[in-house]
């Protein structure tokens, strides 16, 4: 499921303006329309992963969140060009 799930969030990064973020809800619908409520814990462990490999950014109130401190509404961009 991980590998679906960060399918899912690269391709609905790759939709967005540079720089816009999306929700986890939008990726667990991508995954499981049905039941995209039981992905919500997997696709935040996915995100989790993904940021601690920098290949991902979870936000907060539009910063940067430290991936394992963060709490409530989060959302997920890109990492910002080091450029």
């Amino acid at each position: 499921m991980t590998e679906k799930i960060e399918a899912a969030i690269f391709e609905l990064l790759a939709g967005q303006a540079p720089g816009k973020s999306i929700s986890p809800e939008e990726v667990a619908r991508a995954v499981d329309p049905e039941g995209w409520r039981r992905q919500l814990s997997h696709v935040r462990g996915t995100a989790v992963a993904l940021a601690r490999q920098g290949r991902l950014t979870i936000t907060r109130h539009g910063k940067p969140a430290d991936p394992e401190e963060f709490k409530g509404v989060w959302r997920m961009r890109l990492p910002d060009d080091p450029t």
